[in-house]
């Protein structure tokens, strides 16, 4: 019987004993043997549940034991998550985790403790949820890099824009959100854009091995999205969705976080609610498109039990580790500065802002309706505020 811990009985930690069970002849037939867990480590006393007995007040008892392969970190943040998986990496225990905080700050860091160590750091978990995304980058496109990565992975955020189309207030979803258990009491990691600038920092090391400092990367939430906005979106013929963005181009690397419009004829166009779905362009094989459900317990937990297997099966000892390279503030290129098409919307007659944005712009759209309302190809967001500061901006996903 392998041998396992579990640092944080939570919500996703809470999941991983489930899983085990529900597909313990599955994972039987993959790593050979059954798998138990050992240990769980939290502050908590979790007297109801049947895995009460196995809780632990000391890292050291994990560290110390032979018999624990791997370990499970599901604790979340920084601190004192890194401090524990750097310990585990040290005595060559692998660490799993869904973490995509300590990844996107201390990815590169950790990998290489594992490699020094023999052992593994995988964090499958930690975009996407359940969606099996993360490990394709080190096998099946192991032949070429991604150039382009785009998706909406923040389910909260989705859920709340989705039932925006129908002509509601932010507010109002927002609430409803929460009454669901999609939104957190305190929502700012969401609604802000600060989980997806985490997932697409997690990306961006995969499709171009840097690890970008956060102040390199573009980050603009929901809050201030409107009904106009969302009647607006619709006009441009698409959809409006909060999309995390990494491009590596001739220029270098770009990386960003902003409320878009979702052409139709786009496949992240139909994602709706608390789903999740990346898009991968590669030189060869050309676009690809992960779907799934991109968060909750026992997707993620499922998520963390995958790259269990791959370590106790042995799996992960022949897949090469992704290099994140941590680079400093200002080597990314501004996202800002990117070439994009935009929704424009403003005050002004519609002639006096049609001339206006024409200097901006390699091409104008008057869209109908009677308003100040425009679609622009190839232009500059800065370019456009600075020529009309008070005008709505909307992105335009290419």
């Amino acid at each position: 019987m392998k041998q396992i811990a579990i640092l944080g009985f939570g919500i996703v930690g809470g999941g991983i004993p489930t899983v085990l069970t529900e597909s313990a002849e599955q994972i039987r037939r993959t790593v050979g043997d059954g798998v138990d867990v050992k240990y769980i480590l939290d502050l908590r006393d979790f007297p109801d549940s049947p895995y009460g007995d196995r809780v632990i007040r000391s890292i050291d008892t994990i560290l110390a034991d032979p018999e624990i392969e791997a370990v499970c970190e599901a604790m979340g943040g920084l601190r004192p998550a890194y401090e524990f998986t750097a310990a585990c990496l040290k005595a060559g225990k692998s660490v799993v985790t869904s973490n995509k905080e300590l990844v996107s700050e201390k990815g590169g860091e950790l990998l290489a403790l594992a490699r020094e160590n023999g052992g593994a750091y995988l964090f499958e978990g930690s975009v996407g949820g359940g969606i099996p995304l993360i490990r394709p980058f080190l096998t099946s496109f192991a032949g070429e890099r991604v150039k382009e990565a785009a998706g909406i992975v923040n389910g909260t955020t989705n859920y709340i824009l989705t039932a925006m189309q129908s002509g509601r207030s932010f507010e109002d979803t927002l609430r409803e959100a929460q009454a669901l258990g999609y939104a957190e009491r305190e929502p700012s990691a969401d609604v802000d854009g600060i989980d997806a600038k985490r997932k697409i920092m997690i990306l961006t090391s995969l499709c171009s091995g840097i690890l970008p400092d956060a102040a390199d990367v573009y980050a603009e939430g929901i809050r201030d999205v409107t009904v106009s906005d969302m009647e607006g979106a619709k006009k441009a013929g698409g959809t409006l969705r909060l999309i995390a963005k990494t491009v590596t181009g001739e220029r270098g690397v770009s990386a960003g976080v902003c409320p878009m419009i979702v052409p139709a004829a786009h496949p992240l166009s139909g994602v709706n609610g608390v789903y999740n779905a990346v898009s991968l362009t590669l030189p060869a094989t050309g676009d690809i498109l992960y779907y799934g459900r991109g968060a909750g317990r026992l997707p993620t937990a499922a998520a963390l039990v995958s790259d269990l297997c791959a370590v106790l099966s042995g799996a992960a000892g022949a897949e090469r580790l992704p290099d994140f390279e941590k680079k400093p503030a200002g080597t990314l290129v501004p996202f800002e500065s990117l070439p994009t098409d935009a929704y424009v919307r403003t005050g002004l007659p519609s002639a006096e802002a049609e001339e206006i944005l024409a200097a901006a712009a390699d091409s104008v759209e008057r869209l109908d309706g009677g308003g100040s309302e425009f679609v622009l190809r190839g232009c500059s967001v800065p370019q456009v505020k600075g020529l009309l500061p008070d005008a709505r901006i909307i992105r335009i996903l290419r």
